[in-house]
């Protein structure tokens, strides 16, 4: 019999229609987790997937750059499953948006998808993971949280922000037992990610080619590769984790 490492809990994913949210939602339930999906994208083919395959899932349409719609999200799960034990903050945003280009619109899109929706979701996943006497937060986080690239400026300040937030939550909240920890995510070719680049003129297979000669690991990061870490982060295995900058990024540092 294989084992379940998140048997039982209770796993609310912000941002699950797509990316690693996506793939995360099916190894979640795989692993014996209840997953709540959040997003305005429809995720009513990944519940059912969950479901066929014997697992157990809820979408919750949440436009997060409404905050009432980030609390309902929690609210949702919680009057469903009776509890909340972890939330995954996978949702983001990523246009180009250098320093001395950026417009208005542009960066209040970044900062209100990328921070203000995961300010607002951590209030009400902390609000209920109280209640079950403690719970395990991850960010997406971003090697651009270190400075970034030029042509991302306001990208890299929102992930800059969300380490910042990390810190807070973990150091402020360890004495409740809820944990927060900030995966580093590489560079990988999500649906965001390749439609980008193809926007810029540049296929999926010049990406990864390209790509490929400027990680040190010579490949870029698939989806995949980030579910064991995000499987332990959520998992009681790391009860004492927490404060943490978890990085998977093939050798990437900007």
């Amino acid at each position: 019999m294989v084992e379940k490492n998140l048997e039982g809990k209770v796993i609310v994913i912000a941002g699950g229609a797509h990316g690693v949210g996506k793939a995360a939602a099916f190894e979640f339930a795989k692993q014996g987790a209840k997953v709540v999906l959040g997003d305005r994208l429809d995720c009513t083919e990944v519940v059912e997937k969950i479901k066929a395959n014997g697992g157990e899932a809820t979408y919750v349409y949440t436009d997060l750059l409404k905050v009432a719609d980030c609390k309902n999200l929690f609210t949702q799960a919680y009057e469903k499953y009776g509890k909340v034990d972890c939330f995954y903050m996978y949702a983001g945003i990523t246009p180009v948006s250098p320093l001395d280009t950026c417009d208005e619109e542009t960066f209040d899109a970044v900062m209100d998808t990328n921070f203000k929706a995961c300010f607002f979701c951590c209030q009400a996943a902390i609000k209920y993971m109280r209640m079950n006497k403690g719970g395990s937060i991850v960010f997406t986080g971003s090697a651009h949280g270190w400075g970034g690239q030029k042509d991302r400026c306001a990208y890299a300040c929102s992930k800059g922000v969300l380490r910042i937030l990390m810190e807070h939550i973990a150091h402020q909240y360890a004495t409740e037992h809820i944990r927060c920890n900030y995966l580093t995510l590489g560079w990988t070719p999500t649906e965001g990610e390749v439609a980008l680049r193809e926007s810029q003129g540049e296929s999926e297979e010049e990406l990864r080619k390209r790509a490929a000669g400027i990680l040190p690991m010579g490949r870029m990061c698939e989806v995949t590769d980030y579910l064991g870490a995000l499987v332990y982060m959520m998992s009681d295995s790391s009860a004492m984790m927490t404060g943490s900058t978890f990085r998977l990024t093939a050798g990437e540092y900007i």
